[in-house]
């Protein structure tokens, strides 16, 4: 059975964001998103550093994860961008069937 997900990824600029959220939305890979500002810390290159970043959900299928994260890793402009995904677990069956409406 096809689980549904919530696809996460992080990003540092406004406009990288938006493309994202749009190409997923319009190739119907996604049902939906949603983008918060966040204040992160994390090592890189052996240095601590800490910047805003958008992180960015999307409600879709596993079975479409592989292709999301391929769109995403188009865009995106980290060297090392998380692209992660958790199930969805007792989501009400309005919502679910929602996603599955929105997705192709």
């Amino acid at each position: 059975m096809d689980k549904y997900i919530v696809v996460t990824t992080l990003c540092n600029k406004e406009e990288i964001a938006n493309k994202i959220v749009n190409t997923l939305l319009e190739k119907k890979l996604v049902a939906g998103s949603q983008v918060s500002k966040v204040h992160s810390k994390y090592w890189w290159n052996n240095e601590l550093e800490e910047c805003d970043e958008y992180k960015l959900e999307f409600r879709t299928k596993e079975s479409l994860f592989y292709e999301t994260e391929n769109e995403i890793r188009k865009i995106h402009d980290y060297a090392t961008a998380e692209i992660s995904y958790s199930e969805i677990t007792n989501g009400s069956k309005e919502f679910l069937t929602w996603i599955d409406s929105k997705i192709r």
